[in-house]
Parts: C-alpha cells; structure tokens; sequence
C-alpha cells in the first residue's frame, strides 16, 4: 500500500523531472537507488538512525551518489532523509513510473509461469499483449514452477489466471461445496 507521503512525493518530483525534461533518464537511475537500497537494507537503517547527526547522514548520500545522478534526485533523496521518509522511497518511485507511464502510453504487465519462457513465447505474449492493450508493454516474467503449468498476468490492476493451479484450486472448491 503506498502511503500519502510517497504519492505526493513521488508525483511532485515527477513533476519537476518531467519540467525539466529528464523524465525518462531520472527513472532509470531513481530505480538504481531503489534497488540498491533494497539490496542494502543496512544503508537505508543507517541514514535514518537518529543518533547520527542529520549532516553526517547527508554527506553520506552525497558520498554515495553526488556526482552519479541528477542533482535534483540526489536532493530530492536528501529531503527524505531529513523528512524521516527514506521507506517511503520506494512508494515515491512506484508513483514517479505510474506518472511516467500514464504520459507515455506505456502498461506494465508482471507475468509469472511454471517454467522460463522460450523467447518466442516472451516475444508473441508481448506482441499479443500491446495488440489487446494498444500501449507499449513494459512486461515482466518470473518462473514459478507452483503453478504447476499454464499462467498468472497481472496488468492494470487486474489479474488473469491461467494456472493450473488456479484451475485445480477452483475445481477443489466445487467439489468441496459438494460434498
């Protein structure tokens, strides 16, 4: 659940890149920090810890990440930080690429199989899938052999189920109801 704060966060400095016409390129680094911060769990905890000064915390950010990404986003990630924010940074970002992609015609899609997808079949579900939408199609795979075959989209806020699991899960429930 994204919070208030990440929204309006995210959307206001959404504003300002695109303003500046740097929408595209602070995206991509904005997810770069995301991840690092997911990968370094320890970072993030360490510039938040109220024990240590604000301006310590600062000179680490601009130690990180001064001269590698846009001097708006290396502010914008200091205010956070001085705003005790920074685990809002992640709902910031999911804000900032809905922005992006509602002003460039762009759907996410997040596909999940049983097993990898042949690049053909990568290549024919995206074809497929920028045809039903009429939108570029940012598309996502993961491998979850769970699923036992078939499988699950999720995209635009809805969830199609093509699993075989999901079809066993269904025909247990009738036969439940049944009984």
């Amino acid at each position: 659940m994204m919070t208030e704060t990440a929204k309006k966060y995210g959307d206001s400095f959404y504003d300002l890149a695109l303003e500046e016409g740097q929408a595209s390129q602070v995206l991509e680094q904005f997810g770069e920090i995301v991840k690092l911060f997911d990968e370094n769990p320890d970072y993030r905890r360490l510039l938040a810890e109220p024990s240590i000064p604000m301006m310590e915390r600062i000179k680490l950010i601009d130690e990180a990440f001064g001269d590698k990404v846009w001097p708006y986003l290396l502010n914008f990630i200091k205010v956070l930080c001085e705003h005790g924010y920074l685990g809002d940074l992640k709902g910031c970002l999911k804000e900032y690429k809905k922005r992006f992609n509602d002003d460039n015609n762009i759907a996410e899609a997040s596909v999940t199989s049983a097993r990898s997808l042949t690049e053909e079949q990568r290549q024919a579900l995206l074809t497929k899938l920028e045809n039903m939408t009429g939108k570029k199609v940012d598309m996502t795979v993961y491998v979850n052999p769970a699923l036992i075959g078939g499988i699950r989209l999720d995209m635009e806020g809805k969830r199609y189920d093509g699993s075989a699991k999901h079809r066993f899960d269904e025909l247990s429930s009738i036969i439940e109801k049944s009984v």
